[in-house]
């Protein structure tokens, strides 16, 4: 029993000796001090805050950062980088000085300053993140394909992305103008670049003025029927395009007619009405200089055989190159025991182009040669037969008076019902204002915030860490002085522990004269 009990006090007696050499960190004492110091933290960190929202707010208004718009675009081939009409797509043509006219026309704004708000104007395209990952990727396979497929890594790497989202940034500023004023000009820029983007790719303007832009009434009889001629078929190819692309059967609720209405009409004019004049003024020789009139018919079959003839030779070109055109290959292997494989040619994108230019160049062709023919019969009409009278004059003059309104009304149905389609339907969501460049006070606010988070952020974790690492460090020192002064100096414990010692042996000898004291009585009764 003594010494089990001297075992369990030597062991008491070396952790004590061990914890005088370890360093105590009591968690009530850091809580205790957070806590203790909290108040001043606090205090601290929202003074730290209203000075760096107050400074941010500051640099802001003065520096007068620029404002942001939103706009998109989304029609038929803007993904490759192209605009409505098959060209390269310029996004700088919001900025035009056209449009910026417009727009301080608008807003009663001097056009002085044009120039000055152009160069202050920046776009940038709105990439995704998926896109750039994909191109990056695409890049790396480029990269890495040594041989082997690099025919296939080069096609791969062939994904140039083009933005249809693009920030349109003004700095208002450094044009002179204050955010409210900066805001209403860069909006009203982006409205009036609708107008200027379906008058730029919609009805095609020069159509719809080239009947009234040439005094037709200036020119011969049979020079009128020309131009004449010349408008209605460029009337047709357009209403013919816009047949094609309208694939939901558009009708005018304006004019009431469809695009295959018009063409219709427009084929009608020409094949009745002016075949019509035409014939009149060929067979009755009406002209106002027959000389003059007989030198244009060999100008125009001199012009239309050089045409012509390098209309031939463009078509030789495309047919040889159709001939010797090497097409793509594809080779199907066979089961490996007759050897027997299989291939087989496929037409690329290069080759059908080569086609289709072959077709459209026979077109041309064929009608230059029939312009041709047209001139020579006519020119033969006019060396022959004898000048026509007055009245057959008068009367070819009103028909072709009739002829030209009858055009006129014609075009001007067309330009209605093409603005209505490409407003309605083929640019209804064309071009797109997401989001407008903001003016308001709560706009200004929000500037000034968004300028100030960062700055808070970073002084709010600086104090915050401070904070933590005083409380810490104190919670430290405070836990390891504490039993110094609870407990006495080390003499003072150093003699406790004897008397302890001591107190313990002197029970232990006490007890074992009690028990020899007992087994000595049991003997003497026996």
């Amino acid at each position: 029993m003594a010494k089990k009990d001297e075992k369990n006090l030597n062991i008491t007696i070396k952790n004590q000796e061990e914890n005088k050499e370890m360093m105590i960190i009591s968690l009530s004492s850091i809580l205790s001090h957070l806590k203790k110091y909290f108040v001043i933290w606090l205090v601290f960190a929202i003074i730290a805050g209203v000075v760096a929202t107050a400074f941010s707010g500051f640099k802001t208004l003065v520096a007068k950062p620029s404002i942001t718009a939103l706009v998109s675009f989304t029609y038929k081939g803007v993904e490759k980088g192209l605009d409505p009409a098959g060209r390269t797509f310029d996004v700088n043509s919001i900025k035009s000085p056209t449009v910026i006219e417009g727009a301080l026309s608008s807003l009663d704004i001097d056009i002085e300053n044009l120039d000055n708000i152009r160069k202050n104007i920046s776009i940038d395209g709105i990439i995704p993140e998926d896109a750039v990952n994909r191109i990056t990727a695409y890049k790396n396979i480029y990269e890495t394909a040594t041989s082997g497929n690099l025919a296939a890594a080069q096609a791969m790497l062939d994904v140039t992305y083009y933005p249809t989202t693009y920030k349109v940034h003004f700095n208002y500023g450094e044009a002179g103008l204050n955010r409210r004023e900066g805001a209403e000009v860069l909006n009203t820029m982006l409205k009036e670049y609708r107008n200027f983007f379906y008058k730029q790719y919609g009805f095609n303007q020069s159509l719809g003025t080239a009947v009234p832009a040439v005094k037709y009434k200036n020119y011969d009889y049979a020079e009128q029927i020309d131009i004449f001629s010349d408008t209605l078929t460029t009337l047709e190819k357009y209403l013919k395009s816009l047949a094609t692309d309208d694939t939901n059967l558009f009708r005018s609720n304006t004019t009431g007619f469809s695009f295959n209405d018009l063409y219709r009409a427009a084929q009608t004019v020409e094949s009745i009405d002016l075949d019509r004049i035409s014939s009149l003024i060929t067979v009755n020789n009406v002209t106002k200089d027959k000389n003059a009139s007989i030198s244009y018919c060999n100008y125009r079959i001199e012009n239309l055989e050089r045409s012509s003839a390098s209309l031939k030779e463009r078509l030789k070109t495309i047919e040889d190159s159709i001939a010797n055109y090497e097409k793509d290959t594809i080779l199907i292997f066979g089961n490996g025991t007759d050897g027997n494989d299989t291939s087989y040619s496929q037409a690329s994108e290069e080759y059908d182009k080569l086609i289709n230019q072959r077709v459209s160049t026979s077109t041309e062709l064929a009608e230059t040669k029939q312009r041709i023919e047209f001139y020579k019969s006519r020119k033969t009409a006019l060396s022959s037969n004898k000048s026509a009278t007055k009245e057959m004059k008068e009367n070819v003059e009103t028909q072709l008076a009739e002829l030209g309104d009858k055009i006129n009304e014609l075009v001007n149905t067309t330009e209605l019902t093409a603005q209505e389609y490409y407003e309605n339907v083929e640019f209804k969501n064309a071009y797109n204002i997401l989001v407008p460049a903001e003016s308001s006070a709560v706009a200004s606010i929000s500037a000034v915030i968004h300028n100030a988070i960062m700055p808070i952020a970073i002084i709010e974790a600086l104090i915050l860490v401070i904070y933590f690492a005083v409380s810490f460090i104190k919670a430290l020192i405070y836990s390891n002085r504490k039993p110094a002064v609870a407990g006495g100096n080390d003499d003072d414990d150093d003699d406790d522990d004897d008397n302890d010692i001591e107190d313990v042996i002197e029970a232990v000898e006490e007890a074992a004269e009690d028990r020899s004291s007992e087994n000595n009585k049991k003997k003497n009764k026996k």
